[in-house]
Order: structure tokens, then C-alpha cells, then sequence
């Protein structure tokens, strides 16, 4: 018997997420192991009138590219993906793994080649988002496999993930319209600011200029669950050292204890109690990868444990994190990279943002909006 969760969480991204309408082709991406969501999906599209194109692959692919595939084969951009990066008018993706370590013994420099060939998709992907010519959301679909990554039975998780999105309630969507609302409180008070000076009690001691930078309201469109507000640093404005406190994961790898410095915008010198050969072929990958793509607060108070995933983690209310690569245009970012690695520092405990030399944000919290 499919979760009764599922179908609302189907017709809250297809009607609130991505708002589709009648006539519009959207492309619904997930691993097979996902299949009862997609089904939702695909259900839901077809009643809003749209045209739902499903691309189901299984999750062990990656993997086979990456052990046998050559230089030329990974670095090979299909046309067809460009193609549908132009055609269709929303994107639902889907996160499912069935092992969530399959790639932790892959070649770093592979994943290197793989993550650069993307560049331009990614680009073109974020160039159409900007532009509200492409809408797109991205969620997951619990399994054993991110369960036991969060030390959680599989009941236990579903719980987790569905109250994250708010799911439990009558009316997930309006309770998305409110948190909307008071993000919004919090973007007014950091829209049009010039400085930003971050401190944690992990050593993290990190300032940076957002001038003339936009800050973003993140409240269910893009991801699901969603919660945190974000900009994108002046590229070469980033000055300080940053600590993360939990494992930054990427690709199936895990790289604890990360430590970053930067020098007008640059990572100067990067480090990591494990994974550290991984985490520097990937900022070595191309020349956009060393610097900040994306700065962001996590809102999201129904979160509040380290569960090995990123749509997660970046959301944990009191903490903020930090994108290495990519920039997110419609912020007003410029840097270009194949990369887009998010990385979390928690704030709860003695941390605090300034801006332009006032606190607005201690301990998790902000001060003048309640979140």
C-alpha cells in the first residue's frame, strides 16, 4: 500500500512547487527504487494538464561510467541533454539511493572530469531558472540506505522527511505560504547590506561583501522541504577561514572536518580529516571551483539532527553553509564552475552574523524576526 504522504507530497511539488499548467512539458528524473513517487508525479501532471516525460535510471549507472568509461566518454556532454534543458518548462527531480556509498571508492579525478563536461548544462539549467523559463524542484524519496546514514529505522525516517515538508499537516501548502512570509521579514533586513562578517565557535572567522547582491527566499519552490534564504558573495570579496561542523557529503563521498581558507575570494588552502584527496579534485576541477558560488541560513526549526543529506543538512534552522563553485544567477552571482558543493556550519552555540557591523543572527537565531 503506497504512504498516503506520498500523493500529497506529489500534488504539493506539482501544484505548489513547480506550478504546472496546462500544455507544459515537464521532466520528471529519479532512480528506479523511487518509482512509487514517480507514479504520484506522473499522476498529478496528467490531472494539471501537462505533458510529464519520465526518465527512470538506475542508480548503479554513475558507477559504471566512472569505473569503465574512458576520458572522452566522461567528458562527454550529451545533446540531448541540452536539448531538454531548452524544451521543457519544469524539472522534477528525485533523490533515492539504494547504497548511498556505491561511488566512495570511484576515482576523485573522475568524478573531477564528470562534474566539468556538466558545466555548460548547468549554466544553461541556471541561466532559464533566472530568467523564470524553467522551474524545478528537487526531493527525495526515503530508503534504507538514507535511514541508516541518519541512524534512523526506515519508519523513523519517513517521519523525519515527512515532517520536515510539513507533510503531517491539513495544508502543507499554506503553511509554505507562511514560512514565505516570515523569511521575508529576514530578506528585508539583509537586502541592500554591504558586509557580511561570520563567526563560529569552531574557529570560523569569515567576512565577505553581498553589495548590489539579492538575497533569495527559499520556502518549498525549488527544493522539498525547503527553508533557508540565500546570496551569492561578491567572488573575489571572501576573506577568513571557515570550519565546517558536520561531514561535507558529495557523490557518495564523505570529507570530515573541512577547513577552508580564502584570500580575496580564493580557497588558498583547503583541508579535511578524511577525504581529503577527494575534496581537492574537486575544487582543482575547473578555475570557478575555488571560490563561493552561494551563502545561505538554514530556517528550516523542523530540522535539527545531521543526517548525511544535503537537502537536508543545508536547512538545519540555526546553521548556515556555504557553496563552493556555481553561482545562482538570479542572486546576481557570476562564478562559473561544474561544481556546486554545499558545506554546513552550525551556528547554535556562540555563533553570530553580522551585517555591516550589527548582529542580526546569534546562536541560530535570528534577532528581530522569529522564525
Amino acid at each position: 500500500m503506497t504512504d498516503p504522504r506520498l500523493k500529497k507530497l506529489a500534488q504539493v511539488i506539482v501544484n505548489y512547487s513547480v506550478s504546472l499548467k496546462k500544455g507544459e512539458i515537464v521532466l520528471i528524473k529519479s532512480p528506479s527504487v523511487a518509482e512509487p513517487l514517480v507514479k504520484e508525479l506522473y499522476t498529478a501532471a496528467i490531472q494539471a494538464g501537462a505533458h510529464p516525460h519520465v526518465h527512470l535510471i538506475p542508480d548503479d549507472l554513475t558507477e559504471i561510467l566512472l569505473k569503465h568509461g574512458s576520458n572522452k566518454q566522461l567528458e562527454y556532454l550529451s545533446p540531448i541533454l541540452m536539448h531538454d534543458v531548452e524544451t521543457i518548462h519544469a524539472q522534477i527531480g528525485l533523490w533515492a539511493e539504494t547504497n548511498t556509498k556505491a561511488l566512495s571508492n570511484t576515482d576523485a579525478a573522475k568524478h573531477a572530469k564528470l562534474s566539468a563536461a556538466r558545466q555548460p548544462y548547468m549554466e544553461r539549467f541556471m541561466e532559464r531558472t533566472a530568467k523564470n523559463q524553467l522551474r524545478w524542484n528537487g526531493t527525495l524519496f526515503p530508503t534504507n540506505a538514507s535511514a541508516q546514514d541518519a541512524g534512523m529505522s526506515l519508519t523513523e525516517y519517513e517521519d523525519f522527511v515527512f515532517n520536515a515538508g510539513r507533510l503531517n499537516e491539513d495544508d502543507p501548502v499554506s503553511i509554505w505560504k507562511g514560512i514565505e512570509k516570515k523569511q521575508n521579514e529576514a530578506v528585508k533586513i539583509l537586502n541592500g547590506k554591504k558586509n557580511v562578517h561570520l563567526q563560529a565557535n569552531n574557529g570560523t572567522d569569515l567576512e565577505f561583501s553581498i553589495e548590489g547582491r539579492k538575497w533569495i527566499n527559499c520556502c518549498g519552490t525549488h527544493n522539498f522541504p525547503d527553508g533557508e534564504i540565500f546570496t551569492c558573495p561578491i567572488e573575489d570579496s571572501v576573506n577568513g577561514s571557515i570550519n565546517f561542523s558536520f561531514p561535507a557529503c558529495h557523490m557518495g563521498h564523505q570529507c570530515k572536518n573541512v577547513k577552508l581558507v580564502f584570500e580575496n575570494g580564493k580557497v588558498i588552502k583547503a583541508s579535511a580529516e578524511s577525504g581529503e584527496e577527494f575534496l581537492l579534485k574537486m575544487i582543482d576541477q575547473d578555475p570557478g571551483a575555488r571560490f563561493v558560488g552561494e551563502f545561505a541560513i538554514g530556517t528550516n526549526y523542523n530540522i535539527q539532527q545531521f543526517t548525511c543529506n544535503t537537502l537536508f543538512d543545508e536547512k538545519i534552522g540555526g546553521t548556515v553553509h556555504l557553496a563552493l563553485g556555481a553561482s545562482l544567477p538570479e542572486a546576481g552571482g557570476v562564478n562559473k564552475s561544474g561544481l556546486h558543493w554545499d558545506m554546513v556550519c552550525d551556528l547554535r552555540d556562540g555563533g553570530s552574523i553580522s551585517v555591516d557591523d550589527k548582529i542580526i543572527h546569534q546562536n541560530g537565531k535570528f534577532i528581530d524576526v522569529e522564525l
